[in-house]
Parts: C-alpha cells; structure tokens; sequence
C-alpha cells in the first residue's frame, strides 16, 4: 500500500466513509490527496458511485457544525459532481441556464454563487461565446454609425478536462483548416487516382472517387460509409496512398484500437493478395501517439465515431500543420463512450467537407441485418453461410449458458474461428448475462486458474481501460508474463507493459460501450431482458464483426421495440460553436 493511500485512508476513517474508496481518490484528486480531502470533504463526490446524501454525512462527520448547506466547498462540488455527471452521459458542456435550473433542484438556495464558487475552485471552467458584430451596419446622417444591440454572450460550463479537451480540438482543427492548401490540383489528383487503382486492378464507386479527391482537396474531410464498405474503405485507403506517395507527402492511417488496426490490415491483404505487403499498414492511435508529432500528409482515422474530444484531441496535436485529416465514420453507429459527439459536430460546422464511401457489392447478411437496423426494423436474412445467428433465451441465466457454447464450442467448431477470436459484448456489466458474470464463466472454460497476479493469470484475455506507451482505451489482448508489470500482447502483435493494475479488466465480454470503435473476426451480440435496448446501440453491436455474429436475444421482444422506437439521447456539446466562431 503507498503513503497516499495509506495517508487518505486516515482521513476516510475520520469521515466515517468507506475504505474501498482510498485509490481511487488518490488518483481522481491529484499530487496531494490527503490533503485536499482533509480541506474539503466534499470532494468525495469526484468519484461516481457517491451520493451528495453520502458526502454531506462525511462531511458532517468530518467538520461537525461547520459543514452548512452554503458552504462554498459544498457548492463548487455539487455543481462538479452535476456537470461530471452529464459527461458520463455524453455532454461535454452545458448551457448556464440550464445547469442554474438543474443545480437549484438539489436544493442549493442561490445557482448562480454556486457556479461562482466551482468555477473560484477550479472544478469546473466557463466559456463564454457570442455572435460577432456585423460589419455593415447603417450609418445615420452625420455619419454616427448606429452599434448594434449585440446579444449576451452564451455561457456554457464544463468539467475542467472535459471543457478545455474540447476547446482544444476546435483549436487544433481550426489550425488544419486555416494552413493545409489541396495536396495536387484537381486534374493531376484525378489522373493520379487513375493511375492507383489501375495499379492494384481496383475499381471504385463513383461516389468513393467524389470522396477521395475531396479529401486531397479539402483540409479535413467527414467520409461516412455504412455497414459492408470496409472493402470499400480499404480501397480509398489505397487511393489515397497513391495520392500521398505521388505528392511525396505520406499518410498515416490510424485506428481506435489494435484490434480494429489488425481488422484494416486484413482488410488491404484481402485485396492485394498477389500482390504482397500492402503500401500502407493501419496503426492504433495509441502507438501514433507514442511516435510523437505525425509527419504525414495525409491521417486517415478509422471508426471515428468512437472517440470523444479527448482523444480527438491527442490526435489532432500531432497533426502537422499542412496535414489533410480524414475522419472515416459510420453515421448510425452509437456516439462515443467518452464526452463529445466529434463526427457530427464538424459536419455541421460546416468547416469541414463530407462525402461518402459506398460499395457497389452485394452487401453481406450481417450488412444486410445492420442496414435494416439502420432503418428501425429488425429483419431476418438469409445466411447461407451463418454469417448472422440469432439464438433465443428464455432468461439471463439461458442466455450466459449461450454464450459460453457459442465462444468455447458451436463458433470454433461450426465457422473454424478460433475462441481467441471472439468477442462477447454485452448491453450491461452486472446481471447473470453481464460482462463481469460473463467474463467469469468464460475464464473457467478457456483459462482456469486461482488469479494469481491480481485477479489474474497468465493466459487471460484482458481489455484495458487506460492509456499508456503503446495502448489505449479498448485494446483487448492477452496477459503473457508478469514482471515489472503485466505484458500484454495486443491484437496487432505488438507487446507492451501495463504497470498499473487498475488499468485492466477482464476481456472474454465487454460492455457496447467498450466495444465501440473495435472489430473482431466474430461477435457473440448479448442482449439481457430488462435492459433498455436502442436502435444505435444494437446497430453498433452487430458492426463490431468483421465475418459473425450470433445474437443472443433475451429480451422477449424488447429488442425489436428498441430498434424501432428509441434512438441515442443528444448531447450537449460545444465543437460546432468552437469552429464557427473560428
């Protein structure tokens, strides 16, 4: 145990509050932990499983008859725990009204003070936006001009990291739009596509050539495609990699995760089978980042609807000046885990150019299901091939026993692909079909054993849940040796070194959410009852394939319901303000 916890834990029994709560505090409050508790107890709310009733009893504990309702501590930490709580839900900042009508149904007597004391402690950080004046106002006669009555500026309020990783996106991307000029000019970069895909025998849609020279033109460049296109996406990839090696300007093509960075890679090997190591090799963001600054011309991001504005962020710094940014994004896919909905916020700032990638090919069964998902009906198609199974349950308890069958036995044995290649994702981390009971029942059959190394063992599969030198949020991989920390090989192949524990978890099943921005040979899609079901959710579920899925359906019928009636909750954001304003 290290001295800060050991030194916060005095504190909690002081408050009367639970030890369990010791590390994580030490990691949400920074290089004096202890301290700043000690100071203000209302912190406890930084983590998300306290209660304001829980804090006030510790705080009461803690400083008796000085710790009143309007104590500035207490303010500024509610509102915290207000606008970290709408992060969770996807917002990355929120109107001042709003937030004063929010905070006041807690019972605080004055919003206003309260918003004053968070922003005074650094909690939580203002933006302040308005529209800019009009040049050509009417003059009267004398020559006075007449100033317009300008409207008050719009407030909005935001987690401090949150708040600033947005305002730090909108900058960096308002930096790729100012300085990139076309990388060719029309004429040469429509000849020099020519010359690529008849290079590689490829043909395109016209549609997927309309977006590769927007993209050589244009400083940052939306591509929607749908469910099937990776074969598609794969071909602009190679376009576009002919586009940078004619221009002498490079590329980089960049994925969420491992996973999804192997899915491409085997993506382009398909296609130039003959022909060798493809020209250009899909990398996960984490191992860009760890490169540092990006010299290509042309980043092309994969699955990028699943990155929030943090790690959009990180990759936007590493850009180049001169850099062209391909966002490559499936509209109707889930918004992000994590705060912002990136994608769709620069295709309505209308900063940005969008086009389309389309694949003129028979779309696959599982394409086929995920477009009628698309379009609110759930149907079934035919799968000659048992590219989509969908298997019924009659309870949580069926649909685990399911589960385990498909991974350990019907999958491998009926389709040839291995168990290591499957990937169990869930609607929820509890329950008997949950990831965390899911997980449970897969370690016993595939790799038993007493945990011995935190929980774990050699030979587990592992997600992880952090960001470190070579990984990020969402790789899946699998515990190889302990030593200096745990070394997991990542689905790329590539080996790195987790020192902090708390960073992995168990990854035969992780939640949508997790999944999200990943692709795996095979899906087993679990869907428990009771649990709310959404159209995006499910559609983001069965695209995490790139060749199965089975759909384990518990839901008596809540499923189709969902797809039908019930589409992801918007978000508050401030992106498009941040690159209209420019």
């Amino acid at each position: 145990m290290s001295e800060a916890v050991e030194k916060v834990l005095a504190v909690l029994d002081r408050m009367g509050a639970p030890h369990a709560l010791a590390p994580r505090l030490v990691s949400a409050l920074g290089p004096q932990p202890a301290a700043e508790l000690d100071a203000n107890p209302w912190l406890l709310l930084r983590l998300p499983e306290v209660t304001i009733e829980q804090a006030d009893y510790c705080a009461r504990r803690h400083l008796g008859g000085a710790a009143r309702p309007d104590d500035p501590r207490r303010l500024g930490a509610l509102v915290g725990h207000t606008l970290r709580t709408a992060a969770r839900r996807g917002h990355t900042a929120i109107e001042e009204k709003r937030l004063t009508t929010v905070v006041g149904q807690l019972g605080v007597a004055d919003p206003r003070a309260a918003l004053e004391a968070a922003v005074a402690a650094d909690e939580i950080a203002l933006f302040e936006s308005g529209d800019e004046a009009d040049d050509d106002f009417d003059f009267e006669e004398g020559g006075v001009p007449e100033v317009p009555d300008l409207p008050d500026p719009e407030r909005h309020y935001a987690p401090y990291d949150v708040g600033h990783a947005e305002q730090r996106l909108g900058e960096q991307l308002l930096r790729l739009i100012g300085g990139s000029e076309p990388i060719m000019d029309p004429m040469t970069a429509a000849e020099t596509l020519e010359a690529a895909t008849s290079e590689h025998g490829l043909a395109i849609s016209e549609s997927t050539r309309e977006a590769v020279l927007t993209a050589t033109m244009r400083p940052v460049t939306v591509v929607h495609h749908g469910p099937g296109d990776q074969a598609e996406a794969a071909r602009t990839l190679l376009c576009l990699t002919g586009i940078a090696r004619e221009s002498q300007v490079g590329i980089a093509v960049v994925a969420p995760t491992a996973q999804t960075a192997a899915a491409v890679n085997a993506d382009l090997d398909r296609l130039l089978v003959a022909e060798g190591e493809p020209p250009v090799r899909a990398v996960s963001l984490a191992a860009l980042l760890a490169g540092g600054p990006a010299s290509a011309g042309i980043v092309v991001l994969c699955e990028s609807m699943s990155l929030g504005v943090a790690r959009m962020a990180d990759l936007t710094s590493v850009c180049v000046d001169d850099a062209h940014l391909v966002l490559l994004a499936d509209p109707d896919q889930a918004p992000s885990a994590t705060p912002g909905r990136v994608v769709v916020d620069v295709a309505a700032s209308r900063t940005a150019h969008v086009a389309v990638v389309a694949d003129d090919a028979e779309p696959s069964p599982v394409a086929k299901l995920a477009r009628a998902v698309a379009e609110g009906d759930w149907t079934e198609v035919e799968a000659p091939d048992r590219e989509v199974v969908r298997v019924p349950a009659a309870s949580s308890e069926e649909a685990a026993h399911r589960v385990t069958q498909l991974v350990t036995d019907s999958i491998p044995r009926a389709l040839g692909i291995g168990s290591d290649q499957v990937q169990v994702v869930t609607c929820r981390e509890d329950g008997p079909a949950g990831a965390r009971a899911l997980n449970a029942a897969c370690k016993e059959r595939l790799n038993p054993g007493p945990g011995a190394h935190g929980g774990f063992d050699v030979g587990d599969r592992v997600v992880l849940t952090a960001e470190g030198t070579g990984y990020g949020p969402g790789d899946t991989g699998y515990l190889r040796a302990v030593s200096e920390g745990a070394v997991i090989e990542l689905a790329d192949g590539t080996t790195v070194t987790v020192t902090d524990p708390s960073a992995l978890r168990p990854g035969w099943a992780v939640s949508v959410a997790v999944a999200h921005g990943s692709r795996w040979p095979a899906v087993v899609a679990v869907f428990p009852p009771q649990v709310p079901v959404s159209r995006p959710q499910v559609y983001t579920a069965l695209t995490r394939t790139t060749r199965h899925v089975s759909v384990v359906d518990a839901t008596e019928g809540a499923l189709e319901t969902g797809v039908r009636e019930t589409l992801a909750p918007d978000r508050t954001t401030r992106l498009a303000l941040i690159l209209r304003a420019g």
